[in-house]
């Protein structure tokens, strides 16, 4: 054998044993957690929004259990339930013992898995699907931070419109606009909230061009219930604030006036720690401001002073027990009554909502 063909060979054993060893390092590496967990996104981990929320969440979460805890995830999943049950199997396949599945749709496809894989722990964002060993759904009170992001949208309006992308007329997204106008009104009483249903979680086209209707009806502040930050970037091309939403990312420079967003490794560690203490039980585990869950992003020094007094009031009041969003007296915009004057809407109550509030008018788009 001539010595180039000895190297050649030489060289090609070394390749080959260099990308072994890194595929048996990856694995080890992910074999040696105690946690393997699976996450499964609506949309891409780089979409200022929902889904970087989530991801940014996994990222803190690993490193907060410092090697106990891996991940995988999948990104840009589709609300199918077979390409969901689909990709919950791949992870599984890989060896993944938990699976977070981070959107509504997922529900159906993590409770059909769940019946199948006895040792596998499935968690839902939102919704309400458990059973009594290994399925667990969880959300927050996000209705605190809409309420403190109504507070200061009404403060800087100067057409009394307020401008509200919303993906689709359901409990969640409806719990949201009513909890900002209850905000808004309690520092402004004739502000209108105008909302615009999209009739989807993710389409920056959609979630613009509803901005831009509402910027024409002569909203001056938009916020949104959608998965990108489009509706930013329509209110800031408009010079109009904006309200951002699930990430505190400021797509509208100047004219970015807060957001309401979810701290998601806050879950993550508390129900991972329980299940690698072997203490975890479905709970249907909503978080809240006090435990750092919901939050809301720096204000704007536009807001003026007292109102920034007065939102930190009110958000030491949530944190403390002391103020809950949904107090009587409150109607729908029908005239019908939410909520009865002295009392206050529990759980079970605030997701029995089914319709906006007085001072809200709503439209879809086609």
């Amino acid at each position: 054998m001539n010595m180039k063909k000895f190297l050649a060979i030489l060289v090609a054993l070394i390749m080959v044993f260099s990308f072994a060893a890194c595929g048996d390092e990856e694995t080890d590496t992910f074999a040696d957690a105690d946690l393997r967990v699976g996450y499964i996104f609506i949309g891409p981990i780089n979409d200022g929004g929902f889904t970087q929320s989530m991801y940014e969440g996994a990222v803190a979460s690993k490193e907060h259990f410092a090697g106990a805890m891996d991940f995988k995830y999948r990104e840009n999943v589709t609300e199918d339930t077979q390409e969901v049950k689909n990709t919950g199997l791949s992870l599984i396949d890989e060896g993944c013992n938990v699976i977070i599945a981070c959107s509504y749709g997922f529900g159906d496809a993590m409770k059909e898995l769940s019946e199948e894989y006895s040792d596998v722990t499935f968690l839902h964002f939102s919704g309400s699907m458990k059973n009594d060993t290994n399925f667990d759904n969880w959300f927050g009170s996000m209705e605190q931070a809409r309420y403190l992001t109504g507070m200061a949208a009404a403060s800087v309006s100067e057409s009394n419109i307020l401008g509200y992308v919303a993906a689709h007329p359901y409990t969640e997204v409806q719990i949201g606009i009513n909890a900002f106008t209850l905000g808004a009104q309690a520092v402004n009483p004739d502000v209108e909230v105008k909302v615009v249903y999209i009739g989807t979680w993710g389409d920056a086209e959609k979630e613009k061009n509803g901005a831009e209707e509402l910027l024409n009806e002569g909203a001056d502040v938009i916020t949104y219930h959608a998965d990108s930050t489009a509706a930013q970037l329509a209110a800031a091309e408009k010079d109009a604030w904006a309200i951002g939403w699930n990430f505190p990312k400021n797509d509208a420079g100047d004219k970015y006036l807060t957001a309401a967003y979810w701290n998601p490794e806050v879950y993550f560690n508390y129900v991972l720690q329980n299940i690698l203490d072997g203490k975890f039980a479905p709970e249907s585990y909503y978080g809240t401001m006090a435990d750092g869950l919901i939050a809301i992003d720096k204000l704007n020094d536009a807001v003026p002073a007292d109102v920034q007094q007065k939102i930190a009031d009110t958000k030491a009041k949530m944190e403390a027990g002391e103020f809950e969003v949904f107090t009587g007296p409150i109607n729908y915009k029908d005239g019908s009554v939410l909520c009865e004057e002295g009392k206050t809407l529990d759980r079970a109550g605030i997701w029995s909502i089914n319709s906006e509030i007085d001072g809200v008018s709503a439209s879809s788009t086609n």
